[in-house]
Formats: structure tokens, sequence, C-alpha cells
């Protein structure tokens, strides 16, 4: 069977193109060697599953690995202590049979008497007194919702602490893997905005407050991602450009595996194996666009349908240029970084990828849009585009000559949150679904918060980059850093869009030469 590129489920070294994971497997199990109980928290489809699947295979010669999930098993099972542990007495049993454990082996887990949490720690504690098994749980999100599972994981943290004092036997190691801190659980439903904790809720230890972090990024590098192309490039001979295209990939993605893997698997079967840089914005353009959407997708659009206060974070965060640093205790940067929303960068906050960046900018406009508001524009596509070619000059005129019929006599606070906002509302529809565009942001010193906005329309690109007026002596700064991401860039013009809100200002659009680079300047 050839290998592919796979982005549904568990993906196996044999079937599937991956990276290496050699070095996290190792650190995985020095955790396990350490007898420690730890958590595995990372984005949806952010590669946990196949890693614990690598994992169980990784200790099986040295542990009976008990790896299960709960998922898919309805509600009854949660009813009672009863049904708990008799199902998950059932699982554990199944699990052995396929780690090549023995009859006996398995039959030793069977009980009819375990009915409560009290006789499931007994009945654990005679079968681990002389076999060290290592617990793995995946999905445990949608487990943690239910009373009795939280008790059973204050069972085994109590189990955990009497083992250490040598006053009980239990499992060898506990590892649990889910997007959810399970350390904090009780935390998850006040968070999703379904309920608020009581001062008494607040003060009661967490069910898992023992475990401890896996650190592991587990974000694909950009020399993870050309090790996987040159895999794929010995046996398909495509003929690409790895150390490029890895580069590339990575920039839109920021090294998030789903992905990468989901561009791939449509260079691969969409594009005829045409791997170049054009058609991976060809690639992105068209997961974006598709009209069946994924569980990553579905995700982040949840959230930021049912969970204001993330979706404003991620709103002023994006579109109104809002700078955030990073600090322990927030609960929304919290959760934004636990599901991959942002990444934190020196302790600077932005959005994880790219492609993010895309999806939910547009998720914004397309709502706005849908309310009616005043940033939607009437913008007919003919109007600057000729011939197939975006004309960026006529594009910005246009755009100059709507910003002053519409904002002109809006209050500065107003301009200065929503300018951006109001920009890329008006770029949108002249996109119409064949360009794409993202936002690069940093924060700088000398000029405030830099934003560019990175347009791709065919084979041509547009680096333009947003500033607020900020006097006169910052304009050299401006043109330095403009010009130097320019070349960064590989292109050979850029940008300047200044917004000025000043009641005395000169609207302009001239070329300039700066740092030997042809600037566009527009100033509105």
């Amino acid at each position: 069977m050839k290998k592919k590129f796979n982005v549904k489920g568990v993906c196996i070294p044999t079937k599937h193109y991956m990276i290496d994971i050699t070095t996290r497997l190792e650190n995985l199990k020095a955790l396990v060697e350490a007898e420690a109980y730890f958590v595995i928290n990372r984005g949806r489809q952010y590669g946990k599953t196949t890693t614990l699947v690598a994992l169980a295979n990784y200790l099986a010669t040295k542990y009976p690995v008990i790896s299960l999930s709960f998922q898919g098993l309805g509600d009854v099972i949660f009813e009672t202590e009863a049904n708990f542990c008799q199902t998950f007495l059932d699982i554990v049993k199944q699990r052995l049979r396929f780690c090549g454990a023995t009859q006996a082996e398995q039959a030793s887990w069977e009980s009819g008497k375990v009915v409560n949490l009290s006789l499931l720690s007994e009945h654990i504690t005679n079968l681990c007194e002389h076999q060290k098994f290592v617990l793995i749980i995946d999905d445990v999100d949608q487990a943690s919702n239910h009373q009795v599972f939280q008790n059973f994981l204050g069972m085994l943290r109590n189990k955990y602490q009497l083992r250490n004092n040598a006053q009980d036997f239990t499992f060898h190691s506990v590892i649990l893997a889910g997007v959810y801190d399970i350390k904090n659980i009780k935390l998850k439903p006040a968070q999703a905005g379904n309920s608020s904790l009581t001062t008494n809720e607040n003060m009661v230890d967490p069910p898992w407050n023992i475990a401890e972090d896996f650190a592991d990024d587990m974000a694909f590098s950009t020399n993870d991602i050309a090790g996987m192309l040159t895999d794929y490039e010995v046996d398909q001979q495509t003929g690409m450009d790895v150390a490029t295209i890895a580069k590339e990939i990575h920039a839109y993605t920021n090294g998030y595996p789903f992905l990468v893997c989901y561009i791939c698997q449509y260079l691969d079967e969409k594009l005829a194996k045409n791997w170049t840089k054009a058609n991976i914005l060809v690639a992105i353009t068209a997961i974006i666009e598709a009209p069946q959407t994924n569980a990553l997708f579905d995700d982040l659009f949840k959230n930021l349908r049912n969970n204001f206060e993330l979706s404003d974070f991620l709103y002023k965060l994006l579109m109104t240029g809002k700078i955030y640093t990073f600090s322990q205790g927030n609960a929304v940067i919290e959760q934004g970084l636990r599901c991959a929303f942002i990444s934190n960068h020196n302790r600077q906050l932005h959005i994880h990828n790219k492609i993010f960046e895309i999806i939910i900018s547009d998720y914004f406009i397309s709502e706005e849009q849908h309310e009616g508001n005043k940033f939607t524009t009437s913008a007919l596509e003919h109007d600057v585009i000729d011939a197939g070619q975006f004309d960026i000059e006529r594009f910005f005129e246009k755009f100059n000559a709507y910003y002053q019929r519409h904002y002109s006599k809006e209050s500065v606070d107003f301009l200065e949150r929503e300018a951006t906002f109001c920009f890329l509302c008006f770029l949108q529809p002249y996109l119409n679904g064949k360009g794409s565009y993202y936002l690069e942001t940093a924060p700088n010193l000398a000029t405030g918060r830099r934003l560019a906005v990175v347009i791709s329309y065919g084979k041509q690109q547009f680096i333009i980059e947003l500033k607020v007026w900020r006097g006169q002596p910052y304009r050299q700064d401006v043109y330095h850093q403009l010009a130097d991401y320019v070349k960064q860039r590989g292109a050979t013009q850029g940008y300047l869009l200044t917004f000025d809100f000043r009641k005395k200002k000169e609207t302009k659009q001239a070329w300039i030469n700066a740092h030997e680079i042809p600037i566009l300047e527009i100033q509105v």
C-alpha cells in the first residue's frame, strides 16, 4: 500500500507520511519511567491521539498499556458508579487482549462485585501490586462533564498520593489527553459559559492537581515538515524544492499539524503533485472555502459564536490592533492558548497562524455584512480587475473616496479602533473568492503596533503596511521598516496606507523611493 497524507484519525507510520516523533516519545517515556501522572492538553487535531497510539506501542515491550477512550459510548455509563465501574473494567479487559496479555490476565480485571468507586479502588490495588500497568485515557473532555468521572479522577489522585507514601498500589503512570486542562476541570463549564463557580467550588481542590504538564510544543517545525516531504519525495520524485516548500507551509500554518497535512494532502491529490509556492496559496484558498468544514474549523466557529469574551478578545487582537501580553491567570488568554487559537511568542500574543487569521477575519466581516452595518460595501469586482490583474492603485483610489465619504466625521477613538476592520471589509468583496489576504502583526517600539496586510491575487502579491499618523518624525522609520519587510518577502515594491485622524489633514496617493524600494504612499 502506498503511503499518503492523512487528516482524518490516527496517523500510522506504515500508511501515512509523518514527521519523526522519536524525541517526543523519548520525553514521554521518561515521564512514565518516573511514575508521573501527566496531561497532554493541545488544540483540536493537534496530533494528540497519534502521539498516544505511538506511545502505547513504544512502551509495549516493558509495560502492559491500557489505552482507552470513553468517546462515543453515550451518557449511560456515567449515570451511576456501578455503570461506570463495570464499563471501565470491560474496556480494560478488551484493551489488554491487544497488549499480548494472557486470558488469565484479562480475566483478572473482571469483577461483577465492583459496583462503586471504593470497590474499584480496592480492585486496582490488588491488580497493580505485582504489575506495572500504564493507563492512557484519550478524549477526556466529554467524559469530564460527568461528576462520576471527576470522582474517578479524584480516586486515582488519592491512590497516587498513598502510593507515594507506600500505603497503596495503583497504576504505574496515568496519561490524560484532551483540549481542556483536566487539572482544573471544574473551571471547564464556567469557561464555556455554561455555569459559574460558587465560592466553595473555587476553594475545592481540582480532581487532578497532581498531574504534570507535557511541555513539548508538538507543532511541526520547518525541519519536521522538510523531513516529511523528503520521505514523500523519495517515493514520488516530483522535483519539488523541499526546503522552500517546507518553509512556505510553515509560514502559513505555524506548524499546526492538521493544517500542514491538509495542505500537503491537497497538493498531492488535487493539484497533480505540483508543489509550488503559488499552489500552496491555491490549496489554502480551497481549504478555507470548502463547502464542508472540518472539526478544527467547526470548533473555532463554535467558540466565536458562543464564547463572547473569547470572540471579543480575538477581534481586538486581530482587527483593532490591540496589543496583549501573556499573563498567568487570565482565563480568556489561557483558553485561547489551550485551544491553539493564539500563540505566545516572547510574552507577545498573536493569532496562532495565518490561516486562522484569514478564517477569523472573514468570520467577523461576514457577521458585519449579515447584520447590515455600515462597514458593508457594495464594491464591484470589475472596477479594479483588468484582464485578470488586480489594479491596486485604482483600488486605493476607490477606498480613499469611500473612506472620506463614510468615516471622515467619525470620532478619533472610533477610527483608531476600527480603521483596519473598515479596510478589510472594503477589500474582501473585491477579492471575490479569487484572492486572499492575511495579516502580519508585530510590536514596534518607535512607531507603535506594526500591521501589514499581504494580498495575493493570482500570481500578484501586494504588501501593504497600515499605520496611524503619529507625526512626521516617525515617517523615515516607517519607510525603512516597510522597505526591509518588502525585501524579506522577496517583493519589489510596497504600499503604505496611513490613517490620519487630524481635523486638518492632507489626503494623497503618490509613489516614493525608500531605501531602493518603490512605495506607493496612500494617506486617508
